[in-house]
This record gives structure tokens, sequence and C-alpha cells, in this order.
């Protein structure tokens, strides 16, 4: 499988660093970033090609990986299905937009593509998916984050936001993907809370469920990646694992 990545930064980096060509046939062979140094650093690593013009590489590869921003969701994605490639998406809070969700949804079985979405920071998703459509009464979801993975100055606890996932993800696109991620799965625009805390140094997110199934609870307590405190390593990590499950014969989850 040939692989062409878009977005040059944290993610992309760890994600081609943990790839080799021997796991399933994996292929990093195209770079894209609108910084063509950080495409260039990174093709490098890899042995693959840092690529100037995005089109360049929809000639000769099998899936698009995108790691930059939603934003990038939005000007790219619609362009990979049409040529019928497969995508998997990190910065899913774009898919929160229904109108472009239907879009891409409608572009992908036109064209006979796979729209991927990662579990990313967070555990307990194929909880939520089981349980969606069998008595799914509320999910809630309170991230935690330091002062400098949210770009504050603070030194006490604070909300910062309080309200639905779909408002969340506009007010922190960058941060919040793990609500957009729950949302899709539960086909809800469940409520979040963000708070900033000085005393906390990881990622923490606590997601709640409750329905007639019963209740559960996950809490997730990331790392986040050296290169950019905004993302935790979970999120590559589950990319990784969702790349390398592909050509597998034995598929455990969902």
């Amino acid at each position: 499988m040939k692989v062409g990545i878009i977005g040059c930064g944290a993610i992309a980096n760890i994600i081609t660093t943990s790839i080799v060509p021997e796991d399933n046939d994996i292929n990093i062979a195209y770079f894209f970033d609108k910084d063509i140094e950080r495409a260039e650093n990174l093709a490098s690593l890899a042995g693959g090609v840092a690529v100037l013009n995005f089109d360049d590489m929809l000639k000769d590869v099998d899936l698009i990986l995108e790691c930059a921003a939603p934003v990038s969701v939005k000007e790219y994605a619609p362009k990979v299905l049409e040529h019928g490639i497969d995508m998997i998406v990190m910065s899913i809070g774009a898919l929160m937009d229904n109108e472009f969700y239907k879009e891409l949804e409608s572009l992908a079985k036109k064209h006979n593509a796979k729209i991927h979405l990662p579990s990313g920071a967070i555990v307990g998703l194929d909880g939520i998916k089981a349980v969606a459509k069998f008595g799914l009464e509320e999910v809630t979801l309170t991230t935690k984050k330091s002062p400098k993975s949210l770009g504050k100055d603070i030194d006490t606890e604070e909300v910062l936001f309080e309200g639905k996932a779909s408002e969340a993800v506009k007010k922190f696109p960058l941060n919040i993907n793990v609500a957009a991620t729950i949302s899709l799965a539960c086909q809800k625009d469940i409520d979040v809370k963000i708070i900033v805390d000085p005393k906390v140094d990881r990622n923490v997110h606590e997601i709640v469920a409750k329905g007639d199934f019963g209740v559960f609870k996950t809490r997730t307590e990331n790392l986040p990646c050296e290169a950019n405190p905004k993302t935790s390593m979970l999120a590559a990590l589950s990319a990784i694992r969702l790349l390398k499950s592909f050509n597998e014969t034995i598929c455990v989850g969902m």
C-alpha cells in the first residue's frame, strides 16, 4: 500500500518514523506540506518524495493520510475522494460540519473510496459505537489540559468552554478533535467541558456514557508530543495501528 501524507508536523513525524515497509507492505512515499521545507525534511527521513503540487501524489497512491488541520481536510479531501483514493482523516473536527460530512460521504460512495477516522487520543470508542443505536441516552466529555497545550498563560484552573461538541471544535479546532470523534461515533452532538489546569502535565480526557446498557466511564491521561503539546502521543499511535490493520487477516475490535 502506497501512502501520501498531508501535513508534515508532529503526528506525521511519529507515524513516518514508526512505520517500516515490512509493516504489511506500507510504503509512505509522498509528503505534502505548505511549508515545503518540512515536507522535504520528513521525506528525507523516510526515503520518500516531497511534492510541491498536491495533485502530483494523487497519481501514485492508494491512500492519503491527513495530519494537518481542519482547513486542510476541507481543501483537499474532496479531491482525494474524487480520485477514488481512500483517506485517513486526523483532523476529525472538520466533519462536524454536517453539509461537508454529507458531501464527503456522497463523494466516497460515488467513487468507491473509504474515509477512515482513527480513535485518536481516547479509549472506549468501540463501546460507544456498540451502544450508539441501543439505548444510549447521554455522553459527556471532560477534557483537562495544561495552559501550554491550549496556548494560555494562566496560573489557576479555569473552565474555558462548556457546551456542545459542534461549538467546541469551532472554538478549539486544533485541540478537541476527540469531541468530534465521539460525536460521530454515537451520532450525537455530545456535551463537552474543556478545563485548563496549570497543575496537569498530561492531556486528560474523561468520557461518561449512560443508557439502557448501564454506564461506562473511561479516563485517558495522554503524554503530549514533545514537538507539539497540543497533540497527544496516542493520536499518532491510533493512526499507526489503523494503517497496520488494513492487511491483517484477523482483526480484534471494530
